[in-house]
């Protein structure tokens, strides 16, 4: 068939042909952005679930939507090699200039800038990738203490009352969440405490791992009466069936009841793995329909494509320990594996294993879902493990 016309998508973060199985969770964000912006008190949101789930997408949406419900949004990702300063920052500035514009907001937008100012010329020191432009001079003694603690409080703070002079709210949407260092997301949780305590309309829509609520719980004990941490897992099977027909059925393509299934049992529902096999199917099917045997050819690419891209690009980051770390642990299964489990099958005592799972965990690969259980955050990594370190020399 017509590879112009293939309407899936698979990439990080690329929006899918149609955002199935999601609406509730997308309702209960609609509803408390706008809570906010009337002033009425409502949570921030800190959605938590694996690789592959459609987290990204789902908070570019989020965001998209806030926006044209007339809301101030900050887009963030947060990669592991820089400062929440220095991404907040530049955002920041961007919605102010934006709220100066209000005639009514004007002279607090004005305020919120000189805080700006003041917070990136006091902590450059400790923050060195902080670059924002500055607008205005610093106003002495606003966010200019160089804690971060302090000064964020004070920021955010002064932001809030200008978006509620404006009549709106300000929206910080901030992806990998799980990245922020725990010294910078504990004075992040405290500034949006000040603000919800101030019922000012400041609001934080994050994305991370599912580790992301033990780490908020580290860096603050409330954290989770702040926040609510909606789980974003596989699609149902119903919900993954109509995200790869509808697409087809658009472009008027009929996919079989026997080849729909065999997606769905293939990708397990994972968003991700879905958009890659629906890719795959409709480049290999002669057409008018995808059947089966078109499901069954398309398979060996699609996971041949995620071998090379999805997987490989993670497995290429790990040390050798880390690797054989994740071999013994798909050995075991797709898990979640005990401690003991995976020393037992490296032939290694418990306590030597410390340092590679802990920088597993801080690379995002592996979290713990109870004390002293270890699982993946990428789904099928296990079956990949095995297919790129097969038979027994990863023992060795």
């Amino acid at each position: 068939m017509d590879p112009i016309r293939n309407p899936y998508a698979p990439g990080a973060g690329t929006p899918p042909p149609q955002l199935t199985g999601r609406d509730d969770l997308r309702e209960s964000v609609r509803v408390a952005l706008a809570r906010i912006k009337l002033g009425r008190p409502s949570k921030s949101l800190l959605m938590v679930g694996l690789r592959g789930v459609g987290k990204t997408v789902l908070l570019e949406s989020m965001r998209v939507e806030a926006q044209a419900a007339g809301i101030r949004t900050l887009s963030v990702e947060a990669p592991e090699s820089r400062s929440l300063p220095a991404l907040l920052a530049p955002q920041l500035r961007q919605s102010l200039l934006q709220l100066s514009n209000n005639e009514k907001a004007k002279d607090l937008a004005h305020r919120a800038l000189r805080g700006l100012a003041g917070f990136a010329a006091a902590l450059k020191v400790k923050y060195q990738d902080i670059e924002v432009g500055l607008d205005l001079e610093p106003e002495p003694g606003l966010a200019d203490n160089g804690d971060l603690e302090m000064d964020l409080q004070a920021l955010l703070e002064a932001a809030g009352l200008a978006a509620k002079e404006a009549e709106t709210a300000l929206a910080l949407f901030v992806d990998e969440l799980q990245y922020v260092e725990e010294e910078e997301l504990a004075a992040l949780i405290i500034s949006l405490h000040l603000t919800a305590q101030r019922r000012l309309p400041v609001v934080m829509v994050g994305a991370g791992l599912p580790q992301l609520r033990a780490r908020t719980g580290r860096a603050k004990s409330y954290a989770e009466r702040l926040f609510d941490f909606p789980e974003v897992g596989p699609l149902t099977a119903e919900a993954a069936r109509t995200a790869i027909a509808k697409p087809a059925e658009e472009e008027g393509v009929a996919i079989d009841d026997d080849a729909l299934e065999r997606i769905v049992e293939e990708t397990h529902g994972y968003p991700y793995f879905l958009q890659e096999w629906g890719k795959h199917s409709w480049d290999v099917a002669a057409g008018p329909s995808i059947g089966t045997a078109d499901v069954e050819r398309a398979s060996v690419v699609a996971v041949g494509a995620l071998d090379e891209g999805f997987f490989r690009v993670r497995f290429d980051r790990l040390t050798t320990s880390e690797k054989r770390y994740l071999r013994a642990m798909s050995e075991l299964g797709a898990g979640p594996h005990r401690s003991g489990d995976i020393a037992q099958a490296l032939g290694l005592k418990v306590t030597s294993l410390g340092p590679a799972r802990a920088q597993l965990i801080s690379k995002g690969m592996i979290w713990s879902p109870g004390h002293g259980d270890t699982a993946f955050t990428v789904p099928l990594f296990d079956q990949f493990m095995l297919r790129i370190m097969p038979g027994e020399d990863w023992r060795r």
